[in-house]
């Protein structure tokens, strides 16, 4: 992976955030009813996200975490509801913008226990500083194997404790929906989803050099109608 292929990719993805189907997307982040493959995609997503949460302690206080593509900022909430110190990025500066205006609807009653701020860019961006967690919620499922490995190494770089992210799991299923244009709706779809071998991929990262230290923690497969998803782990003491 090279920084023009990032930054090419990176740009590719914005793009269809901010411009192609953002309020496609802030329909499925919210609460209004969906219908059809949007409903399966919402559920897989709730249910994700209730996964990596389960893997992060209850109370957070003390904890800094990126949440890497934060989307419309459900989970950053949820993480600053816990005590965390919480810094949600998204290359989408609309989604950024949408997760500020959640935010600050549902502050719960006597304030959050942690803080949180929200910014679009790079979420490789060393001036982020460094960070106790990383959660990635299908973020990586937008990069080939190898761009997918290089992101998460640098990310580690910058990482205390644990990494907590999704890919897409290479199964037949999921290759031929993809191949058969079937994961979104023609108007809404996202930018091309990279099945990988999942162990293969986080086994590989942590024999990196680079990776000294870091060990292969849990896994599960989220598989709701057309949500298909695999949660990963890597931490170090």
């Amino acid at each position: 992976m090279t920084h023009v292929d990032h930054i090419r990719r990176t740009g590719e993805i914005e793009h269809y955030f901010d411009r192609t189907a953002l309020d496609a997307w802030k329909k499925l982040t919210g609460e209004q009813p969906v219908s059809g493959i949007r409903a399966t995609v919402r559920r897989g997503r709730d249910l994700m996200r209730r996964t990596l949460l389960g893997w992060l302690p209850q109370d957070l206080t003390g904890w800094r975490i990126l949440d890497a593509g934060c989307g419309s900022g459900v989970m950053s909430l949820e993480l600053a509801d816990r005590g965390a110190d919480v810094l949600g990025i998204d290359l989408s500066a609309q989604m950024v913008e949408f997760a500020r205006q959640r935010a600050t609807n549902q502050c719960p009653v006597g304030g959050r226990t942690g803080t949180l701020r929200f910014a679009s860019g790079d979420m490789l961006d060393p001036r982020h500083g460094r960070f106790d967690a990383v959660v990635a919620m299908d973020v990586l499922i937008h990069y080939d194997a190898p761009h997918a490995t290089r992101l998460l190494e640098q990310l580690a770089a910058r990482t205390e404790r644990k990494l907590a992210f999704t890919l897409a799991p290479g199964s037949r299923f999921l290759r031929t929906m993809l191949a058969a244009g079937r994961a979104f709706p023609r108007g809404n779809r996202s930018p091309a989803i990279y099945p990988v071998d999942t162990d293969d991929l986080v086994t590989g990262l942590v024999s990196r050099p680079e990776m000294a230290g870091w060990s292969v923690g849990r896994t599960e497969r989220v598989s709701i109608g057309f949500y298909k998803s695999q949660a990963m782990e890597v931490t170090r003491p």
